[in-house]
């Protein structure tokens, strides 16, 4: 019997990252989509690919509506789902790795992925930390209002927003409270973090920056309007649309607002959270269109028109805009000129934003269903 080959040490150490031992999660990979927007600065770019004309691979039945957006790390997709469950699903083929539940019920909270845990908040105020691979409850923090912000992981914390008007940080492995901010309204969005400093645009009109270390504030800025949509960071600038039918670029090393944005004929409302690519800030708007807005100049470059309110935040995949609208369909526009170059008829109101990760691109539904395309 001829003898086995041993493997190298290097194959070895692979194998070491890339299987997972018990308790475990596999390794996040760098094309990954693991938290709200993509990542920590909130931009909404892929750093993976897409087929030109992405097919319907699977489908998951979740049950009840799926506000939640979907995180994609190591292989899985974890999203949580209203009627009070957050689920780790196969990103290859769909099936369901465990349910883990959640009492508060889930809505617009969408999972972080790092360090073997998944985070994320509910409708009674508690954030829970869940081992990433078994789905067992690692540790639970309980705010005094309900959560639809979105954690972020930085460093050794995490971040979330809360309705009873603070922004917590808590220690990532054990839950312990290290500060909370108190601002003058609930923290409906997710905090933006660049450089130490965690950045939110507030129910209170007010965009803030505070330090991640201590908590302590290091400026605030009149938006001048109620905001529920969450900043994204670029270039040394923050970008978010108001209730007041606005979208506005903060210069943050300067921290004052570089420009506003109103579209010249119709004012209505910004939900929807903006993607930053190609020198264009990118957001749905509840006049059911996509806009588009020059990122240095906050000259309006295109829009396109859906056929309801458009609260789903966009995702950038190189040349193309991935975006739900209300009206039931996932669109693909192309990034320079607006025009519609591939949709997808789901049916039921897309409300929550694409993830988009390792070759693939995952949305839920109100309708209860869990979408994946590649």
């Amino acid at each position: 019997m001829r003898p086995r080959p041993v493997p190298s040490l290097a194959v070895l150490l692979l194998a070491a990252v890339l299987v997972p031992g018990p308790g475990r999660a596999t390794a996040a990979l760098p094309d990954d989509w693991p938290q709200f927007r993509g990542d920590p600065a909130l931009t909404g770019v892929a750093r993976t690919t897409l087929p030109d004309k992405p097919r319907l691979l699977w489908t998951y039945e979740a049950g009840e509506s799926v506000e939640s957006s979907a995180a994609i790390a190591g292989g899985a997709v974890y999203v949580g789902s209203q009627p009070g469950a957050l689920l780790a699903l196969d990103l290859a083929g769909g099936s369901l790795r465990w349910t883990y539940a959640v009492p508060g019920g889930v809505g617009e909270s969408s999972p972080a992925v790092a360090g073997g845990l998944v985070y994320i908040g509910d409708l009674k105020g508690t954030l829970h930390a869940v081992d990433a691979q078994t789905g067992k409850a690692a540790w639970t923090y309980a705010t005094e209002g309900e959560i639809k912000s979105s954690p972020v992981v930085a460093g050794d914390r995490v971040l979330i927003g809360s309705y009873d008007g603070h922004l917590h940080a808590v220690a990532a492995r054990t839950g312990k409270p290290l500060w909370k901010y108190k601002t003058e309204g609930p923290v409906h969005g997710t905090p933006a973090v660049a450089d130490g400093i965690a950045y939110v645009a507030g129910c209170d009109e007010q965009f803030r920056g505070v330090r991640i270390a201590d908590g302590g504030e290091v400026f605030q800025l009149a938006s001048g309007a109620y905001t529920g949509a969450s900043p994204a960071l670029v270039g040394g600038s923050a970008y978010y649309g108001t209730f007041d039918s606005e979208v506005l670029a903060v210069d943050l090393r300067a921290r004052k607002t570089a420009w506003r944005y109103q579209d010249p004929a119709r004012q209505f409302p910004y939900y929807s959270s903006a993607a930053v690519a190609g020198g264009k800030v990118v957001l749905g708007g509840r006049d059911k269109r996509v806009h588009a807005v020059d990122a240095r100049s906050g000259k309006g470059l295109w829009t396109f028109a859906t056929q309801a309110r458009v609260e789903s935040s966009p995702a950038v995949v190189g040349q193309r805009v991935f975006v739900g609208s209300s009206d039931g369909r996932l669109y693909a526009l192309d990034l320079a000129r607006g025009t519609s170059v591939w949709e997808f008829n789901a049916g039921g109101a897309l409300t929550a934003s694409p993830a988009v990760g390792a070759g693939r691109l995952v949305i839920g539904s109100v309708d209860g269903r869990v979408y994946c395309f590649g």
